[in-house]
C-alpha cells in the first residue's frame, strides 16, 4: 500500500515551462436523470457502538506516521497528525459525514446561514452558548476576527500556507449578542462553510509571533473533548487527555497517545502489545486476519476443517501433524531421533528443538495478534498517474492522451483493491469521489482504453513505429532518468520470473493465466512460448533479448508469419520513434516497504504502454526524497501519488489544477499543480464555481472543470486508496473512518460482556 500522498493545504513552488491549448468536450454524464454522484463505494468500518455500551476510562495507543513539527494546521509543515490533534482539541464548526459532505457540528454551532447576498454576502454564526475555551473564556467574535486577520494574506508577517476564502472577507463583527458572529464578504464565496475549521483561540492567531511560533509544540488553550498534555519528541508521542471544561458528551477515554511508529515496525509493536490502533499494510493485515480467524469458543484452539486440518482463516497450520508437517514426516522424525545412528539422532533432536522453539514463537505471535481485527474501508483519497507536461514528449497533449488511452484503469484498480476484498472501481473524477455531491464520471472527455486510438494519437504527434533511432552517447538515455546496470539486471531477473515485479498478491495464485488475456496467450502460442514463460530468455539458445520476445533459431520476431501479418492483439508493439529518438519515459516510484502497491501498479502501467510502443524506465528512489526531489521539482515524466478528496473542491482543488503562472523572479509558480498542465478555461470554471451561492450551479461548473482536466490528460485518476486498520477487538468507534470525521469523545473500550454494536446517530446537519 502506498503512503505517498499530499494534502491540498500544502503550497510548494517549482520552475517549469508549460504550453496548453483549448479542449473540446463531450456532453456531461450528469445530463441523465440518475444522480451521477452515486454512493460511497465502501462504508466506514469502526465497530460503531452506542456510548452506553462503552466503559469509562482507558488509554488508546494510536500509531501515527510522525510527531508533528507544528500544531498549527495553517502552516506549511503541518501534517496528518496535526489534523488529528486539531480535530480532537479544537473547534470544528463543520465535520464531514459518511458521504463526504460538510455538516454542522452542534457542539459549537447552533446555526449558520447566509442572511444577505446583496449588496454583499453576509453569514451569521450562532454559537453554542456552552462553548468555552479551556481557560474559561467564551468562544466569540474576537477569535473569528483574529483568525481572519492572520489568514487573509494582508499581513505578510504571518507565515501561513494558505488564505483561500479568508482573503474574500471584508469584515467580522459581533452580532446581536456575544453568541453571534457576523461575517461580511467583499466577494461571494461558495465554500464559506470551509472557514474557521479548525478555529484557534485569539491567543494563537492574535499576533505574528504567537501564530508563527506559539503553537508549534504546545497548545495551552483548547476547546475540544481532549486537550494537549504534551508533545514528547524524545518518546515520539503526543499525549491527549480529557478536557475538564468540555461541555459536550464527556470523552470515554482518559487518554489518547499518538505514537510515531514506522509502518514496517507496526506489526512488531502490535505483537508486543504496545499499540491498540494502527493503519497497516496488506501483509500485516493478512497476519492479523489469520490470527483472528474462527476458533473454538471454549478452548480458543483453531477450528478444524473436514480433513482434520485447521479451518481456513483459523490461524493454524495448513498441514496436519506437529508443527505443520505431515504424519509421515512426523513419524520419520521420531524414528530418526530414536534410532541407532547416534549422530543422525542428535542432529534430528536439535532440529526438533529448533522447530519447537519456532512453533512456540509463532504461537505467541498468533496469540498476541488474535486480540486484534482488521477494519477496512476506502480512504477519502485517490491515487493518480501524473504526466509531467512541462517539457519533453509529454508537453504534447497528443502524447499525454495516448498514454491515458493505453491504460486499463479497471485492471489497475483490481490489482490493488480486489485482493483486499474492497470494491475495485476506477475513480471517474479529479474533484470528488463516489458519493460526494460533485462526483460524476468525467472520463468520457478523454475516452476509454483504446490501443488503436492511442497509436493514432502518437502517429499524429510524429511518433511512428519502426522509425530510425540514432545511437546515443555512452551513458545517455533517449529519454528519462539514468539507470545502473544492476537495476537493469534486477528488472530482467524479475521479468523472467513471470513478467511482473515478483510481488505476490493474495488471490492471484494463478498469475501465469490471470495476468494475460486470451489474445496475449494466443500471441505467446504464435511465438512458440509456453503459457508460463515470460519470454525474456530464449528456451533453446538461452540468449537474453531486450524485446522480451522469442527469437529462437536466429530469426526475428514475426519472421515466421507472412509479411504484413498484423501482430496479435495485446502483444507489445514496435517501439515508436521521432527524429531518430525512441519514445521512452522516466517513471519514478518510491522504494520504501509501504509503497509496494505503487511499484506493482507502475510495472503494469509500463506493460500497457509497451503495447503501444512507448518505453518506460522505472527508477526507484527513497521515500523521503520521492516527493520533494522528484514530483514537486518536476524531475519525472510519470509518477504515482495521491490526493485527498475535499468537501470543498472549488477551494481546495483549484491550486492543484490551476494553470502555472510566471512569478516575479521569472520562475514559474505551479502552486500544487505538479504536472504543470493547466488551461485558462479550467481556471475560469473554478473561479465561477467559487463565486456562486447556487449549489447546483457550482456543482455543474465543477463537473465541467473536471471534464476539461480529463481532456488535458495531465493526471489520470486510478483508484480510491485502501484503508486497512488493525484495532483491538473491544475498541469501539475507531478504525477505518472513510469519509466521516472521527468523533473522539465516543471512542473507547466495550464494557465487559458487551456484544454487538448499535450505530451512533449521524452528525447533525
Amino acid at each position: 500500500m502506498s503512503h505517498v500522498r499530499v494534502g491540498p493545504r500544502a503550497v510548494m513552488r517549482s520552475v517549469a515551462f508549460l504550453a496548453a491549448g483549448a479542449l473540446a468536450l463531450p456532453a456531461l454524464a450528469g445530463c441523465t436523470s440518475e444522480d451521477p454522484a452515486g454512493k460511497p463505494l465502501a462504508e466506514q468500518d469502526v465497530a460503531a457502538a452506542a456510548r452506553a455500551r462503552i466503559a469509562d476510562g482507558g488509554t488508546l495507543r494510536w500509531a501515527v506516521d510522525s510527531v508533528p513539527e507544528t500544531l498549527n494546521a495553517f502552516q506549511s509543515d503541518a501534517d496528518a497528525t496535526t489534523t488529528t490533534v486539531a480535530q480532537a482539541v479544537l473547534p470544528s464548526l463543520y465535520r464531514t459525514d459518511e458521504r463526504g459532505r460538510p455538516v454542522r457540528n452542534p457542539d459549537y454551532l447552533e446555526s449558520a446561514e447566509v442572511v444577505e447576498t446583496e449588496p454583499k454576502q453576509v453569514v451569521v454564526y450562532k454559537l453554542n452558548q456552552q462553548a468555552v475555551w479551556s481557560d474559561g473564556r467564551e468562544i466569540g467574535a474576537a477569535d473569528f476576527a483574529a483568525q481572519w486577520r492572520a489568514l487573509s494574506g494582508k499581513d505578510t508577517a504571518y507565515w501561513t500556507a494558505r488564505n483561500a476564502g479568508y482573503d474574500r472577507i471584508e469584515k467580522i463583527e459581533r452580532g446581536a449578542n456575544d453568541l453571534e458572529v457576523r461575517v461580511t464578504f467583499d466577494r461571494p464565496y461558495a465554500d464559506w462553510k470551509s472557514l474557521f475549521t479548525p478555529l484557534y483561540p485569539k491567543d494563537v492567531t492574535g499576533t505574528p509571533d504567537a501564530f508563527n511560533d506559539g503553537a508549534r509544540r504546545e497548545l495551552e488553550v483548547t476547546a475540544g473533548p481532549f486537550t494537549v498534555k504534551k508533545v514528547d519528541t524524545k518518546a515520539d508521542e503526543v499525549v491527549l487527555t480529557g478536557n475538564p471544561r468540555w461541555w459536550g458528551e464527556p470523552a470515554k477515554l482518559d487518554k489518547i497517545v499518538l505514537r510515531a511508529v514506522p509502518r514496517e515496525d507496526r506489526v512488531a509493536e502490535l505483537v508486543a502489545g504496545e499499540l491498540d490502533l494502527a493503519e497497516i499494510d496488506p501483509d500485516t493485515a493478512e497476519q492479523v486476519a489469520v490470527a483472528a480467524g474462527p476458533r473454538d469458543a471454549g478452548t480458543g484452539t483453531p477450528l478444524m476443517g473436514p480433513d482434520g486440518t485447521p479451518a481456513a482463516g483459523s490461524g493454524g497450520s495448513g498441514l496436519p501433524g506437529p508443527q505443520g508437517r505431515s504424519a509421515a514426516e512426523a513419524l520419520r522424525s521420531w524414528a530418526v531421533a530414536n534410532g541407532s545412528d547416534e549422530e543422525a539422532a542428535e542432529e534430528e533432536i536439535l532440529a526438533r528443538e529448533k522447530r519447537r522453539k519456532a512453533e512456540a514463537k509463532a504461537e505467541r505471535r498468533r496469540k498476541a495478534l488474535s486480540g486484534f481485527e482488521v477494519r477496512k474501508s476506502l480512504e477519502p483519497a485517490y491515487t493518480q498517474l501524473a504526466l509531467n507536461g512541462a517539457d519533453g514528449p509529454l508537453a504534447d497533449e497528443r502524447v499525454r492522451r495516448a498514454v491515458a488511452r493505453a491504460l486499463d484503469r479497471e485492471k489497475l484498480a483490481e490489482a490493488v483493491l480486489k485482493p483486499l476484498g474492497l470494491p475495485a472501481e476506477p475513480v471517474g473524477s479529479h474533484l470528488a469521489l463516489s458519493g460526494q455531491p460533485v462526483y460524476a464520471d468525467g472520463s468520457g472527455a478523454l475516452g476509454d482504453q483504446d490501443a488503436k486510438e492511442a497509436r493514432a494519437l502518437l502517429a499524429d504527434a510524429g511518433w511512428v513505429p519502426g522509425g530510425p533511432v540514432k545511437k546515443t552517447e555512452d551513458g545517455e538515455k533517449a529519454a528519462g532518468a539514468e539507470k545502473s546496470a544492476d537495476e537493469k539486471d534486477e528488472k530482467d531477473e524479475k521479468k523472467s520470473d513471470g513478467g511482473d515485479d515478483g510481488t505476490y498478491i493474495v488471490g492471484e495464485d494463478d498469475k501465469a493465466t490471470d495476468d494475460k488475456n486470451t489474445d496475449e496467450k494466443d500471441a505467446d502460442a504464435a511465438d512458440g512460448k509456453d503459457g508460463d514463460e515470460s519470454g525474456d530468455s530464449d528456451q533453446e539458445t538461452g540468449e537474453k533479448h531486450s524485446s522480451g520476445k522469442n527469437t529462437a533459431q536466429g530469426g526475428a520476431p514475426g519472421a515466421y508469419a507472412p509479411k504484413g501479418t498484423a501482430a496479435p492483439a495485446g502483444a507489445a508493439a514496435a517501439p515508436v520513434a521521432k527524429d531518430g529518438k525512441a519514445l521512452t519515459l522516466s517513471f519514478v516510484v518510491p522504494s520504501g516497504p509501504g509503497s509496494q502497491a505503487l511499484r506493482t501498479v507502475a510495472d503494469r502501467i509500463s506493460d500497457m504502454l509497451e503495447k503501444i510502443g512507448i518505453g518506460t524506465e522505472i527508477t526507484k528512489v527513497p521515500d523521503e526524497s520521492y516527493f520533494k526531489d522528484h514530483v514537486a521539482s518536476g524531475e519525472y515524466d510519470l509518477a504515482l501519488y495521491s490526493w485527498p478528496a475535499s468537501a470543498f473542491p472549488a477551494t481546495d482543488a483549484r491550486p492543484i489544477y490551476a494553470k502555472p503562472v510566471p512569478a516575479a523572479d521569472g520562475s514559474l509558480n505551479v502552486a500544487q499543480n505538479y504536472t504543470r498542465v493547466g488551461t485558462d478555461q479550467v481556471d475560469q470554471l473554478f473561479d465561477q464555481a467559487m463565486g456562486t451561492l447556487d449549489q447546483d450551479k457550482a456543482r455543474d461548473l465543477l463537473r465541467k472543470a473536471d471534464s476539461r482536466i480529463w481532456a488535458a490528460a495531465g493526471s489520470i485518476p486510478l483508484y480510491q486508496r485502501p484503508q486497512l486498520v488493525a484495532a483491538r477487538e473491544n475498541l469501539a468507534n475507531a478504525g477505518a473512518f472513510g469519509f466521516e470525521t472521527p468523533v473522539y469523545e465516543d471512542m473507547g473500550y466495550l464494557k465487559k460482556g458487551a456484544r454487538g454494536a448499535e450505530a451512533r446517530p449521524s452528525p447533525s446537519k
